[in-house]
């Protein structure tokens, strides 16, 4: 029971710094923030995660995750797979906005250890997509892969900046 409590609160922390930090980015994020989000004292965050980079680290490796299981659990044919995977990921956006949000803000933070998650995850995000393509046998896997993740990249980027027009042609 405690345990439980424990993870539970551990969870409720990693949530609040998802919202705070992809409301106000890395840097203007502090843990005095992400705890007023929690309803804790400060110091209890500190129970939890030594610093606030390794509480950003636990919220990015999360997003990044849940991007990749939402590519595992897409079920389609071969010729289905790229608009089923990229509808995935816009129900995604959708339901889980922060997580989206949080990746664009890990692409300007010079901490070398939250470059080398966004690093690593960028790329298991890369091998997942090409294995899948190349068992779809999709042409030229490399070259849609890049185009995929790219086209991600860019959702991305308009939803955090609220510039829809980069994705949709038919917004004037």
């Amino acid at each position: 029971m405690v345990r439980a409590k424990k993870e539970d609160r551990r969870e409720e922390i990693i949530n609040s710094g998802l919202e705070v930090f992809s409301e106000n980015g890395y840097y203007n994020t502090t843990t005095a923030l992400i705890a007023e989000r929690a309803g804790i004292s400060q110091p209890y965050i500190f129970r939890f995660f030594k610093t606030k980079e390794e509480l950003f680290i636990a919220a990015l490796e999360r997003a990044f995750e849940r991007i990749l299981q939402t590519f595992k659990e897409v079920d389609a044919k071969p010729e289905e797979l790229v608009e089923k995977m990229v509808d995935a990921y816009e129900q995604l956006s959708i339901s889980h906005p922060h997580e989206i949000s949080l990746q664009v803000v890990s692409f300007s933070i010079v901490e070398e250890s939250i470059r080398e998650i966004t690093k690593n995850s960028l790329l298991k995000l890369r091998n997942y997509t090409l294995e899948r393509f190349k068992e779809a046998g999709i042409s030229n896997p490399e070259r849609e892969v890049t185009t995929f993740l790219a086209r991600g990249i860019l959702c991305n980027i308009s939803y955090f900046m609220d510039l829809p027009e980069l994705m949709d042609s038919k917004v004037k």
